[in-house]
């Protein structure tokens, strides 16, 4: 009512809600009670949190990360959050990228979710996500060294080709000299499996490894990676154009480029 009061009479809404005039007006002079107070403080850290996250964390994340001073349950947390319309926000559009229905030779599971390292050049992960743009799906291969969870090797095409996986591979080799032993762990699509990246990862005598099929969370690190470059960085911007690999688009390669070297880092 209080809220309204400039638009209808509160005589009238009085008479529609079925209560007294002093009865309202005494509600209005009351002090605002401890709680309705400590409610309004612990929105405004709320808010912020969420804010600080790029609007990514939900109420879980968010009543982990209260002030010491302001400490509440989940369940408060959420009905705040409900209440004021604050909620995480989530990728919209969904591409499958992996095609593993072929013949072609699939390689063990060597790393078995073993994400533990001792140096760099150990294990590398390999994975490739997209990104929509109004032209259509941009793919974006990145390969990433588990020590330190750094992508050390990237590519973006208009194709979800071998020469994709490929390229991020080679960038990641030329960047970081890579040599003989180190396990390169990817899922069992068909850019993977193909005749020419076998070739590639044994002309460097690297080791293969596969994760089982349908199981994302064999390649865990680097999905988790996507989720925060596209969920993070990349979930408020639109692309007009889709960027082919011989020719940058400017809006492309000025936000993606600086985007995965934060990510890289965080």
């Amino acid at each position: 009512m209080y809220e309204h009061r400039f638009e209808f009479r509160i005589a009238k809404m009085c008479q529609a809600l079925n209560v007294s005039r002093s009865g309202y007006y005494a509600y209005i002079k009351r002090p605002e009670s401890n709680r309705r107070v400590e409610n309004r403080k612990l929105l405004d850290t709320i808010r912020d949190i969420h804010i600080k996250s790029h609007r990514i964390y939900g109420s879980p994340q968010i009543t982990k990360n209260l002030p010491p001073d302001q400490k509440a349950s989940r369940g408060r947390v959420a009905r705040l959050m409900q209440a004021n319309g604050i909620r995480s926000k989530v990728v919209k559009k969904y591409k499958a990228t992996t095609n593993s229905n072929h013949n072609l030779p699939v390689a063990d599971n060597l790393l078995n979710q073993n994400f533990e390292t001792s140096k760099p050049c150990e294990k590398w992960l390999s994975n490739i996500t997209y990104i929509p743009t109004d032209e259509g799906w941009l793919y974006l291969a990145g390969v990433l060294d588990l020590h330190g969870r750094t992508l050390v090797g990237w590519a973006m095409d208009s194709r979800m080709k071998t020469e994709l996986v490929s390229s991020a591979l080679k960038q990641a080799m030329g960047r970081t000299g890579a040599s003989k032993g180190l396990i390169v762990h990817s899922d069992r699509g068909v850019q993977y499996a193909s005749k020419k990246y076998q070739r590639l990862l044994k002309k460097h005598e690297f080791v293969c490894s596969m994760s089982r099929k349908g199981n994302c969370y064999d390649n865990a690190p680097m999905e988790s990676f996507w989720g925060k470059l596209k969920m993070e960085w990349l979930n408020e911007h639109r692309f007009k154009t889709r960027m082919p690999i011989d020719q940058y688009d400017p809006n492309l390669h000025l936000i993606i480029r600086p985007v995965i070297n934060l990510c890289s880092i965080c």
